[in-house]
């Protein structure tokens, strides 16, 4: 264990295992409330998977977009959570979250100085669902100078390795081949940080002003027990740490423990892009002491690509979203037919990636592949290649479809009709078989400029023609912990275990399968931290609370 922050003199309070967005509210939240914190992370960087996220928050209600003269309701949210979720999230868990989000960011704003911008125009996932609004409820953090705000601390926060752009500036500028490089060139070099990072940044910022001690290669093992209750950590070199009054786990998910992930996931992963030491820890800690375990079936599932690309030093995959989602772009399956609308959102398309053919005893529609040709290459690139470079070993190409048909193993005459009607149709703005194009959602990551009818549509004609092997990944796993609707533990029975908290990807999702919209991740779960925080503390959550709490007193 390695801090790096002054070490505390004496008894500790709170213990927080891990250093996400989730954790670094919860250790803040508690510390603002005087409380004596540590945050314990297991990797030699700190941030976890939110730090190379993209940063965002899904808060329904939120006080921007009231600002902004939108309207919203937390009754409307739930109804849309709900039926996103297929009626399987735990009430309480999408109360807590849905009620207690904009109180969450008033205080992280607030008290904690975390500074967001309002996303406009960025709808919800499913705006064909009830209670969906096509803006308002997805906020993402400002850029931030990280060397101001952390000064050497900065280098211990995990990067992505992706330039220091916001999602506002990327609706400006649209594609990657229209990107400023060299001004984004030249915030690196000065220290400014976005995304997922930048909120990190801010976040680890107020918890060491806070007084919160930091922590880096302090992998918990189990968890002390004194009493039946929670009063500390064993770590695993043996060293033991105690808290007088709550250990929170805020560990990252299980998927990097191939044998747990096959255990327990609904469908087999073959890549992600979160950090390799995202193991499982707390789950088997909260597990061993007779932790109550839900939603362990789901993950943020995800179309990906593996281009080679290393995350500590482990292959990883790279989402795919405008290379499927651009003018001009197709994915087909093993069968070289379309199968899914390619626009819609990460989650559910990956959802398609998973189907089984029963009769044959194999999966439906993977192999996939995106297919582009020379137009849209030359337009967009796709990833990190650009047009005039040598082709990379992860992209196909061929001078005709036939060819490039043969080369990933699909009947070119199969492949060659999907094509020919897709081009029919694209031409005319419209997507009969799938509806690629039709939602708020399909035409926000199209683009304006594209000069056929639909953002979302165009036609692959000019070879050479070229294919990206896709296959089922995942940001992270999404169950875990079952916890109630303040952060604390449940045990098999339902009854809170005394001293234990969890957040993040380390617990069970309050919207379990469904992803509501951008920061369907991050809302919640920095939410639940600031549960932990406040109710460790003995602290209202929101203004009801605090007006109940007078009243009493009274």
């Amino acid at each position: 264990m390695k801090y790096l922050t002054e070490a505390p003199a004496g008894d500790v309070d709170v213990l927080v295992l891990g250093s996400g967005a989730g954790a670094l509210t919860a250790a803040a939240t508690a510390a603002r409330a005087g409380k004596t914190v540590v945050v314990l992370e297991k990797a030699s960087l700190l941030g976890g998977t939110s730090a190379i996220s993209g940063g965002m928050l899904w808060i329904a209600a939120n006080h921007h977009a009231r600002e902004a003269g939108i309207d919203d309701s937390t009754d409307a949210a739930s109804a849309y959570v709900t039926a996103i979720s297929r009626g399987r999230g735990r009430a309480e868990l999408v109360d807590a979250a849905v009620t207690f989000g904009d109180a969450m960011l008033r205080f992280a704003e607030d008290e904690l100085g975390v500074r967001f911008q309002f996303l406009e125009t960025f709808p919800d996932y499913r705006t064909d669902l009830p209670g969906s609004v096509e803006t308002g409820r997805t906020i993402e953090p400002q850029p931030v100078n990280s060397h101001a705000l952390l000064g050497g601390l900065a280098a211990h926060v995990r990067s992505d390795g992706r330039a220091p752009f916001t999602m506002q500036e990327y609706e400006r500028w649209g594609a990657f081949t229209r990107f400023p490089w060299d001004e984004l060139a030249e915030r690196e070099r000065t220290g400014m940080v976005a995304k997922g990072r930048a909120l990190v940044t801010m976040l680890l910022a107020a918890a060491v002003r806070e007084g919160v001690h930091v922590a880096v290669e302090a992998r918990g093992e189990r968890l002390v027990v004194d009493g039946g209750r929670v009063a500390g950590v064993v770590l695993d070199t043996g060293e033991r740490l105690l808290a007088t009054d709550a250990v929170v786990i805020g560990t990252g998910g299980f998927e990097w423990d191939t044998a747990l992930a096959d255990s327990l996931l609904a469908s087999r992963l073959f890549t992600m892009c979160s950090p390799p030491t995202n193991e499982g820890d707390g789950l088997r800690m909260a597990q061993r002491i007779g932790a109550q375990t839900r939603g362990t079936r789901e993950a943020w599932w995800a179309p990906m690509a593996v281009t080679g690309d290393t995350r500590d030093g482990r292959p990883i995959g790279t989402l795919l979203r405008f290379e499927r989602q651009g003018p001009g772009s197709i994915m087909v399956n093993r069968d070289g037919r379309r199968f899914a609308n390619e626009s819609q959102n990460y989650n559910d398309l990956a959802r398609a990636l998973q189907s089984w053919d029963s009769p044959n005893n194999r999966t439906l529609n993977t192999p996939a592949h995106v297919i582009i040709d020379q137009q849209y290459l030359d337009t967009y690139g796709l990833l990190a290649h650009r047009a005039g470079e040598p082709t990379p070993a992860h992209l196909v190409e061929a001078d005709t479809l036939e060819e490039l048909a043969e080369r990933i193993g699909v009947p070119a005459e199969t492949l060659v009709a999907t094509v020919d009607r897709f081009n029919q149709h694209a031409a005319r703005g419209e997507d009969p078989d799938f509806h690629r194009g039709e939602t708020a959602y399909d035409r926000y990551w199209g683009d304006a400029e594209n000069p056929w009818p639909n953002p979302s549509l165009a036609p692959l004609a000019r070879g050479p023609f070229y294919a990206l092997e896709v296959v089922n990944g995942a940001f992270g796993t999404s169950g875990g912990i079952a916890t109630d609707g303040r952060a604390r533990v449940l045990d098999v029975d339902g009854a809170p275990i005394a001293g234990l908290f969890a957040v993040g990807n380390a617990t069970e999702s309050a919207y379990a399968a469904g992803y509501p919209g951008a920061g369907a991740t991050l809302g919640p779960l920095m939410t639940m931290g600031y549960l932990a925080g406040r109710t460790i503390s003995g602290q209202p959550v929101a203004q009801d609370d605090a007006d109940a709490l007078a009243g009493a007193a009274r």
